[in-house]
């Protein structure tokens, strides 16, 4: 594609509250360097959420807004919202008007919606970005103002107008999926058995209470089948498992947090996870056979409608939540004997990849800066 006239472009990206905001940003924002070394970059977070650590580690700057979501369980939470809400448009304009940005960029997020609303007034373009299969709110809301909308899924032209959308897949880290080691030899670096089939169980950095309850009681059946599992815990419940002492035994390797993802995922013959936006785009570009099982109390429900979306394909293997303590286990054993069964999901997994999101996103915001 032809390069930009602009050799130092300014843009503002905002999106935040979780990582699956967050990581897609940063995605991008890292593209966007790597072909403009001298872009000046801002990123706009909410106060006191994680990109306001997360951001700066990556090495790019950030301003907080006064803004935080709306609480559907707790209706008197909210009555601060609206004070909360002007404070965070009028901020927007101030860095809008100071900053001066070419393109301003939404990930989603309520940190996102103000920050794009007053981009749109000030008549700079927006893009917007959405990870999951049932957009947010603040995505929803900025339909009209954005000049795009990137998509990880297709057919969602009932939430978005279908002039608008680019179905691009969601940014990846490459080094999830890229140069993957071999599989005998990821499982033995992790201090595995390489002859011995392996379940990589994850539930995000916090940890999946339901995983965790459904792997301390099916250890004995799974030692019994000679099934490794490599159950990634979370922090919330880490300390209690690695008390455990019934959950010591070789076929068993419990962590909090597993830091080299890729060996994770070379050394896997079945994963079990999540169903968040991030996760489920990872496991497509990985295309090992999966089983889903989705957080229930995920905004509007949004992991399972992610789930269900690969499920519907053949993709992946969806429980719900209140069915795993009884169903997950035998149903992952049952997979790592089917052979057959694995090949279908790997096939029809890898067929919704989309391992150049970050470049077709970037491509976008190329475009329109080549319209100066």
């Amino acid at each position: 594609m032809k390069k930009s006239s602009k050799i130092s472009p300014k843009i503002i990206l905002s999106g935040g509250g979780t990582g699956g905001h967050i990581y897609p940003a940063i995605a991008i924002a890292n593209e966007i360097k790597s072909r403009f070394p001298q872009a000046d970059i801002l990123f706009v977070g909410a106060k006191d959420k994680m990109e306001m650590e997360k951001v700066p580690k990556a090495g790019y700057p950030i301003k907080g807004l006064w803004i935080s979501g709306i609480q559907r369980k707790n209706i008197l939470a909210n009555a601060s919202f609206p004070f909360k809400l002007i404070d965070s448009v009028w901020k927007s304009r101030k860095i809008v008007n100071e900053f001066k940005p070419d393109i301003a960029i939404g990930t989603g997020g309520f940190a996102s919606g103000p920050m794009m609303y007053a981009a749109a007034q000030k008549g700079v373009p927006v893009l917007i970005q959405e990870q999951n299969s049932f957009p947010g709110i603040t995505n929803k809301l900025l339909k009209n103002k954005a000049f795009a909308i990137c998509t990880a899924y297709d057919n969602m032209g009932n939430y978005f107008p279908k002039d608008k959308i680019h179905h691009t897949g969601n940014p990846i880290r490459s080094e999830l999926f890229t140069n993957l080691p071999e599989q005998k030899a990821a499982k033995e670096k992790l201090g595995l058995n390489p002859n011995k089939p392996l379940i990589l169980s994850v539930g995000g950095s916090l940890g999946s209470r339901t995983l965790n309850n459904t792997w301390t009681k099916a250890v004995e059946q799974l030692i019994d089948t000679d099934i490794q599992l490599l159950w990634q815990t979370g922090k919330l419940e880490w300390n209690k498992i690695n008390a455990n002492q019934d959950l010591k035994h070789e076929l068993i390797q419990a962590t909090e947090f597993i830091y080299e993802m890729n060996q994770a995922y070379a050394a896997a013959d079945i994963i079990v996870s999540r169903a968040g936006a991030m996760a489920i785009s990872e496991l497509t570009l990985i295309g090992k056979p999966t089983i889903l099982v989705p957080f229930p109390y995920a905004a509007e429900d949004h992991q399972t409608k992610n789930a269900e979306s690969l499920a519907n394909v053949d993709a992946a293997i969806m429980i719900s939540d209140k069915d795993a303590e009884e169903q997950l286990t035998q149903a992952a054993i049952n997979l790592v004997q089917d052979v057959e069964a694995q090949k279908k999901l790997m096939k029809n997994m890898k067929k919704l990849a989309k391992p150049n999101a970050t470049k077709d996103i970037v491509d976008l915001i190329e475009a329109k800066l080549n319209e100066y």
